[in-house]
């Protein structure tokens, strides 16, 4: 299993945690940010493998956050899943236009995160793997 660094990016706190505890129970690396300027600098730091974006958000929205990353080589290989709950065909649109690689409408079970997960992985299979700290 090739594990990968996930940055959960949700305005609401116990939404982004409920994924990410997913997600390192599935044996991941997780962080949050609530805002799009919080994501960004966190990306910056964090060099996620994996962003999984709520569209909605307070200052940015994800679609510019995808846009953001999106402009910086050094993302180039990031898997951008939007997980939100606007899920028209045009909101659809309008992620993959932004950079998305995906949309899913919320909620999102745990399949559907391994889902995006593999195909992640997928891209991301080169990378060293993240090896644990040793006490």
């Amino acid at each position: 299993m090739t594990r990968l660094r996930v940055l959960v990016v949700d305005d609401q706190p116990d939404a982004a945690y409920i994924v990410c505890v997913l997600l390192e129970v599935l044996g991941h690396t997780c962080v949050t940010a609530m805002t799009g300027q919080e994501a960004l600098a966190v990306a910056n730091d964090f060099e996620p493998d994996v962003a999984i974006v709520d569209i909605g958000l307070p200052d940015l929205s994800g679609y510019e956050i995808a846009r953001a990353l999106r402009a910086q080589p050094r993302f180039s290989k990031v898997f951008l899943a939007a997980l939100t709950g606007w899920g028209t065909a045009l909101d659809q649109a309008c992620a993959l236009d932004a950079g998305f690689d995906c949309h899913v409408t919320k909620p999102a079970d745990r399949m559907k995160l391994q889902e995006i997960l593999e195909q992640a992985a997928t891209r991301v299979g080169a990378r060293d793997p993240i090896l644990p700290t040793q006490a």
